[in-house]
């Protein structure tokens, strides 16, 4: 007697998953999936089950007590592969639609799970394209973006659920210039309500996807001045997250933002290293030209980033620090190249930029190495062995 293929025992569990069976069959069967949404080989044996992936998303959306959380974990692990994203959604190509429905929600309890579904496929341009379009298709008044920020801006938005992950999915979509255009409109008053989420304590998620959406923002140099300038004050914002407890003189501290000003001995940097790289990245964009790059110097930055550089034990972050200091404290570029970000690089020249860069990738992940891999330190007295 043969044995059963995956796939046809993957085929099995499609009747438990549908809606209307026992509550106890469903779980038993969402649970399964769930286990093998959890490897590789597992997760390429359900994308090529278009019927069963119908089923997991009706069952992700469903009211008790149906088993949505590990329908929706599923869909989670099936979407943080790119390679299923074209499965997924010819599956059900109102995924997008359906799980914004859920994480915008402010009574559905696996709204966080919708969300992470959402950020894991964001980050590629067709679900993300289909995402923009769920939003512009948002019921009148309110539009879906605005719907969105206000869920990542209101605490307690939903009492059973965080919601960190929209944090990503604005950063995934503030990549295309729609978004960027929404976020920066000057009479909305919406970088200002994410400003406050850099510091937000209780996770690293929605910290790192705000910084990550101010980035992006932060490539529409045309915005810089009014950025910088006192309607949105952005500066303080980024680097507050980054400064320490140090003590400069009262020369120094003169030249800082005031939110910058003495601050406590107990005051501790980002301790996420990318959001620390991405902060350096934002600011470094806003030096981008010759205004910007002003007023950047003129609140101190150097200062904040001098220290940081002493202190940062991330090569990489530290290699990023060292450049936008570069910019900070050496000369202007000549008259005609103020604007960085449109300066047109000869093709020779961006090759040797191109290479140099890998050559201090290759020098910071070797540093990174030596510090895993070195010895470790003995308590005192010890004897070698």
């Amino acid at each position: 007697m043969s044995e059963t293929s995956p796939k046809a025992e993957a085929a099995k569990l499609l009747p438990f998953l549908a809606l209307g069976e026992r509550a106890d069959l469903q779980a038993a069967a969402a649970q399964h999936v769930l286990a093998l949404t959890g490897s590789g080989p597992g997760r390429t044996l359900l994308a090529g089950q278009a019927a069963l992936l119908r089923a997991l998303v009706e069952l992700a959306v469903a009211p008790p007590p149906a088993p949505a959380r590990d329908a929706a974990r599923a869909l989670v692990n099936l979407a943080a592969d790119p390679g299923l994203h074209k499965p997924l959604l010819a599956a059900e190509p109102r995924l997008p639609v359906r799980l914004l429905g859920c994480a915008l929600d402010p009574q559905w309890p696996w709204a966080e799970e919708a969300a992470a579904v959402l950020a894991n496929l964001s980050r590629e341009p067709v679900p993300c394209a289909a995402l923009i379009e769920a939003l512009a298709a948002a019921e009148p008044g309110e539009s879906g973006l605005e719907r969105l920020v206000r869920a990542l801006c209101t605490p307690g938005y939903n009492a059973r659920a965080p919601l960190h992950y929209l944090g990503p999915v604005l950063s995934n979509l503030s990549q295309r210039p729609a978004t960027r255009a929404f976020l920066l409109d000057r009479n909305r008053c919406v970088v200002q309500r994410l400003l406050p989420l850099t510091q937000y304590p209780d996770s690293s998620v929605r910290r790192g996807g705000v910084v990550g959406t101010l980035r992006n923002c932060c490539f529409e140099h045309r915005h810089h001045e009014w950025l910088l300038g006192p309607e949105v004050d952005v500066l303080p914002f980024l680097l507050l997250p980054l400064a320490g407890p140090e003590d400069f003189s009262e020369e120094e501290m003169e030249r800082l933002p005031v939110d910058l000003q003495y601050l406590p001995p107990d005051k501790q940097r980002e301790p996420d290293a990318d959001i620390r790289k991405m902060l350096i990245e934002t600011i470094m964009l806003l030096t981008a030209t010759a205004p910007g790059r002003k007023q950047v110097r003129d609140q101190g930055a150097y200062l904040i980033l001098r220290e940081l550089h002493s202190w940062e034990p991330e090569p990489d972050v530290r290699v990023t620090c060292e450049k936008l200091i570069q910019v900070l404290i050496g000369d202007e570029p000549e008259r005609g190249l103020e604007n960085l970000l449109e300066v047109q690089v000869p093709e020779e020249v961006e090759r040797q930029l191109q290479q140099q860069d890998h050559q201090e990738r290759e020098q910071c992940e070797r540093e990174q190495q030596e510090l895993e891999l070195g010895p470790e330190p003995q308590a005192e007295g010890a004897a070698p062995t």
